[in-house]
């Protein structure tokens, strides 16, 4: 029964009735495979895919109206009909006439896609699971026809844009994840595609990709994504079969219909959070066309070739990609572990359980009537109990852990299309896209990390000839580099492109008033200065970048994850920025230290060093204030008990401690009592009743039970600077007492 046509399963459902459920089960595997197997054209399938569900609530005895139903299973298969023959008779499209023959597929002779690709063309496993989809490798690959073109039964009809009615919410939104994940696959697929057109596994991994999303689209009435996925599909089969070139031209339509199926399903979802009707993303009309017309003897592009080394020119000006490390030729024969999807709202839950666990243990192990005790046994079980729960919270915080893989690889899409739009050639490589960071740190990570490879390709990396001037390669490099370094992430994004020039920054410094001259001013302190709001050295504004705005964006969203980022670079030779971050928010390495009666925690990411200050080393400048004379350079001090209102703290420097922190010209020198350790600790926010405490990004638990403040440094610099909010709301000690309550 699996090989029904449209026109059998319609003639069959006639025969039956709502209580022959055996016959209807095949019926409905039938209908399925007619769906996913591509064996009706794309207006019929939203149609054919609702009486597929419909027998499904039959199967499952969840119809409360089983002769309702099976009315309304009749009247989608008489819709499908109709569809198809209308679809029969539309005029073949240009593509068709170009490959000799008509692309409708017939409903009694029906087009085989899967005879056309050869690999496995399988739903996502839950997908599958959920509806019972039948193996397409499990039937038989007989000679097939084109497969249909949607270009005319796409018109803006209400009834293909709607959501249909029976929609499972829950099975939508798997779908919608589940082929968000295949498109960021099959993109990094494409672009290994672009680099080497013979690469048989980056095609296979395109179609699994598209084919998956216009079948199960397909299935859950989606007509709108499945018309557009299933053009995006025969492009590529048409490289596939070598009727046509990988050329420039095609590489610009996959990726767009890539992009483009992303925003698809990006509408669905509002789709289904709102009105139910599926809005068209701007420029979906004029891909679907190009997609059907496509035809490269008019477009006229030149076939891209395989990479050329750095050394030497790439063809047509095409950009060159370093794919060594690539994640479509590196994870080809990797068997993933099983996985079970959890909502990342249950799962910031148990960590924070996990959180207070650990606080409850520090509390107890940190009791002094324990450490008075003469009960050795009652010791040892605290401290066992101990181990175990720190096991479980460094088990809980890996499973917060993912690779910096996915974030890594969208910066290869950015670069090429840079690259392009810069008229430049860019070798682009990547190592250590393995590493392991906190989920929510990579997704802000994300933004910042574009700026800046942007800010590479665009500033950086000089064009072709003026490289060959200068005695360099024509493809310029741009390399990132993850790794793990003192209990933090670092990553390094370097090229090796015309560098910082000193002058110029300090030049356009002084214009815009930022300093009044660079006289013992490092190289470092020179070059954050870029990071000043509408600082821009560009020669011109183009809409790649230049416009003053980005790299202060880049440091706000950085520190804001408690992150900090150093520059190295040299005129001619380069530009390196490194950028350190946590390892996760939800625990903080810090140096805890006293100020009179409180206990305040400060990051160890911005500590530069602590000293007790000698009498010669402190002076007052006006306008400045108090300052501290270290190694030339002079940094303002901030004093805490000043800016938080506690009392009973050292007045004087030369009785207490300076620790340095901050960059740049924001370095500054806090003046705390004591130092009293390095502690990681569990983080809390301070909580909406509290509300924001300037200068405090959140509170902790103490092994003794005492609060302890966690300073958010570039605040407290501003304030001490004069440049942050008003503190007169707030003091350390009320902040400490209602974060305990």
């Amino acid at each position: 029964m699996s090989h029904l046509t449209l026109d059998d399963a319609a003639t069959l459902l006639l025969q039956l009735e709502a209580s022959d459920l055996d016959d209807l089960g095949r019926l409905r595997e039938a209908l399925t495979t007619l769906v996913f197997e591509n064996k009706v054209p794309i207006s019929a399938q939203p149609h054919v895919a609702r009486a597929a569900r419909l027998l499904g609530t039959l199967l499952d005895r969840s119809a409360t109206n089983a002769e309702a139903v099976f009315t309304d299973i009749s009247r989608s298969l008489e819709t499908a009909v109709a569809a198809a023959d209308a679809a029969e008779l539309n005029a073949p499209t240009p593509r068709a006439k170009a490959r000799g023959g008509n692309t409708r597929a017939s409903r009694h002779t029906p087009a085989r896609i899967d005879a056309v690709i050869d690999i496995p063309l399988d739903p996502p496993a839950d997908i599958a699971e959920a509806v019972d989809v039948p193996d397409a490798s499990s039937a038989s690959l007989a000679s097939a026809a084109p497969a249909p073109t949607p270009a005319a039964v796409v018109a803006h009809d209400p009834a293909f844009d709607a959501l249909p009615s029976d929609t499972d919410l829950d099975l939508l939104g798997d779908f919608i994840t589940e082929s968000m994940e295949c498109l960021v696959g099959a993109e990094a697929a494409l672009l290994e595609l672009e680099a080497n057109p013979s690469h048989e596994e980056a095609i296979n991994t395109v179609f699994r990709a598209f084919h998956t999303v216009k079948g199960t689209s397909a299935f859950l009435g989606l007509g709108r994504v499945a018309a557009f996925a299933h053009e995006a599909e025969s492009l590529l089969s048409r490289v596939r079969d070598t009727e046509i070139a990988y050329t420039r031209a095609c590489a610009e339509l996959s990726l767009q219909s890539s992009d483009m199926l992303k925003s698809l399903l990006d509408r669905v979802k509002e789709a289904a959070a709102g009105s139910g009707m599926i809005g068209l993303p701007d420029g979906y009309d004029a891909l679907l066309h190009a997609l059907a017309t496509y035809d490269p003897a008019r477009v006229g592009a030149a076939p891209i070739a395989a990479p050329t080394p750095a050394s030497t020119p790439a063809p047509d000006g095409a950009p060159v990609y370093s794919q060594a490390d690539h994640p479509a030729r590196r994870r080809t024969d990797v068997t993933s572990d099983t996985t079970i999807r959890v909502r990342t709202d249950r799962l910031d839950r148990l960590i924070d359980m996990v959180g207070e666990l650990v606080i409850a243990q520090t509390i107890i192990a940190g009791d002094e009537e324990l450490d008075r005790t003469r009960q050795h046994e009652l010791v040892r079980k605290v401290t066992h109990a101990g181990k175990i729960v720190r096991e479980l919270q460094d088990l809980s915080m890996s499973m917060r852990m993912v690779e910096l893989r996915p974030t890594f690889q969208k910066l290869t899409r950015v670069i090429r299309d840079t690259a392009i739009k810069a008229g430049k050639e860019v070798a682009f490589s990547v190592t250590g896209d393995d590493v392991e960071i906190d989920r929510h740190l990579a997704d802000l990570l994300g933004d910042p990390l574009v700026h800046m490879v942007r800010n590479a390709v665009d500033h950086g990396v000089e064009g072709p000839e003026e490289r060959l001037a200068n005695g360099k390669a024509r493809t310029g490099s741009v390399r990132l580099h993850a790794y793990h370094a003192s209990g933090n992430v670092v990553v390094e994004l370097a090229d090796d492109g015309r560098g910082l020039h000193r002058e110029k920054i300090v030049a356009k410094a002084i214009e815009k008033g930022l300093i009044e001259s660079d006289k013992g001013m490092t190289d470092s302190d020179v070059f954050n200065l870029i990071f000043a709001p509408g600082f821009s050295t560009a020669d011109k504004v183009t809409d790649i970048s230049g416009r003053g705005v980005g790299m202060d964006v880049v440091r706000r969203n950085l520190e804001t994850i408690r992150g900090r980022i150093d520059i190295s670079s040299a005129p001619g030779t380069g530009t390196t920025f490194v950028i350190r971050l946590p390892l996760t928010l939800a625990v903080t390495d810090g140096m805890l230290v006293r100020v009179g009666q409180e206990r305040f925690v400060v990051p160890t990411t911005h500590i530069h060093m602590s000293f007790r200050p000698e009498p010669s080393m402190l002076s007052t400048i006006v306008g400045r204030g108090e300052v501290v004379l270290l190694r030339g350079e002079l940094m303002p001090i901030a004093r805490l008990h000043v800016l938080f209102d506690v009392p009973d703290a050292v007045q004087s420097p030369l009785e207490g401690l300076l620790m340095i922190v901050g960059d740049g010209d924001k370095r500054t020198a806090l003046l705390v009592d004591e130092l009293l350790g390095q502690q990681q600790v569990v983080a809390k926010t301070l909580g909406d009743s509290l509300g924001k405490v300037p200068g405090m990004s959140g509170g902790a638990i103490l092994g003794d039970g005492r609060v302890g403040l966690i300073l958010d440094v570039t605040e407290t610099v501003a304030l001490a600077q004069g440049h942050g909010p008003s503190l007169h709301r707030h003091s350390a000690e009320r902040a400490r007492r209602a974060y305990a309550a």
